[in-house]
C-alpha cells in the first residue's frame, strides 16, 4: 500500500510540474518566437486574405477559426494566389504564423514555425516550433521541437509541414 502512495505522489508531482511548465509566461526562445509572431509588418496572408477561416474538421487544433501569414522570406514560396507552391521547401528565416481564434473576436493562440536549421530547438527539418497562448503563457515550449505537432503536420499532402493547401484549397 505504501508503494502505491509513493508512486501516486510522484506521478502527481510530475503532472503538476508539467502543468506549471505550460503555464509559464513566455521567455527566452519562446518569448523571441512570440515577439516575431506579434509583428505583422511585411507579412502575406494565405490566399492574400486576412479573413478568418473556419476550423477544418481534420485539424488537431480545437479553436473555431484560424488565419495564417508568412513573412517576406516564407512568402517567396507562395504562388500568385497566395497559396503554398506545391514543391516549396521554405528557406532559412521563414516565419509562418497561424493565429487560432476561440471565436470570431478572440485570439487564443499562436502556432509558429520558424526555419532556423542551426537553432538548438530546431527539428530534423530545421523548423523551430512555437505554441504560445495569446496571454503570453507557453502552451508547448519550443524545446519540445514540435513533438506534439509533427505527426499531424507530416501527413500526406503536407508541403514542408504546411497543410493549408490541403484543407483550404
Amino acid at each position: 500500500m505504501k508503494k502505491i502512495f509513493i508512486i501516486t505522489g510522484i506521478a502527481s508531482m510530475v503532472l503538476f510540474a508539467q502543468a506549471c511548465k505550460k503555464d509559464k509566461v513566455a521567455k527566452d526562445e519562446d518569448r523571441t518566437l512570440l515577439d516575431l509572431a506579434r509583428a505583422t509588418t511585411g507579412f502575406t496572408w494565405y490566399k492574400n486574405d486576412a479573413s478568418l477561416l473556419p476550423r477544418s474538421a481534420a485539424s488537431g487544433h480545437s479553436q473555431a477559426y484560424l488565419r495564417t501569414r508568412y513573412n517576406a522570406t516564407a512568402s517567396s514560396k507562395l504562388d500568385s494566389l497566395g497559396k503554398v507552391d506545391s514543391t516549396a521547401i521554405f528557406p532559412e528565416g521563414s516565419l509562418i504564423v497561424k493565429e487560432l481564434f476561440k471565436d470570431a473576436n478572440t485570439l487564443d493562440l499562436y502556432a509558429i514555425l520558424y526555419k532556423s536549421s542551426g537553432h538548438e530547438n530546431a527539428d530534423a527539418n530545421g523548423w523551430v516550433w512555437g505554441y504560445i497562448n495569446a496571454d503570453e503563457t507557453v502552451n508547448i515550449p519550443s524545446s519540445d521541437k514540435g513533438s506534439a505537432c509533427i505527426s499531424c503536420h507530416s501527413q500526406s499532402g503536407n508541403i514542408d509541414y504546411m497543410l493549408m493547401n490541403k484543407y483550404f484549397p
